[in-house]
């Protein structure tokens, strides 16, 4: 049996789009991205946070805690993907064709 599989590796994506009109606003906009940076997630995009997770049970448990900490206002989508669909992306910059960055390595204690 193999731990480790591409169909049973996750990536949740976290894309969202909150107001940032008022000094209000813009302090819930700053604290729900630097709670989820803590939490594990990194910038795709603006506005577009990934992580990388071992398992589904392990990206439940990230996506509860993103549902957690909502907002009032504001657009939040939350997407969890396989890492075989993930590998699957096609990436450009302007019009050239680009690698997807390396996952680094996580390091799994129990």
């Amino acid at each position: 049996m193999e731990r480790f599989s591409e169909y049973r590796i996750m990536w949740i994506l976290v894309f969202f789009d909150l107001p940032t009109e008022t000094k209000k606003e813009r302090k819930i906009y700053t604290d729900f991205r630097k709670k989820i940076i803590s939490d594990g997630f990194t910038m795709f995009q603006f506005s577009i946070y990934v992580r990388h997770c071992a398992s589904k049970e392990n990206a439940d448990v990230h996506i509860a805690r993103v549902k957690s900490i909502l907002p009032e206002k504001g657009h939040i989508g939350i997407l969890c993907i396989t890492d075989k669909q993930f590998a699957g992306m096609e990436i450009f910059y302007c019009k050239k064709e680009t690698k997807a960055q390396p996952v680094g390595q996580q390091l799994e204690l129990f």
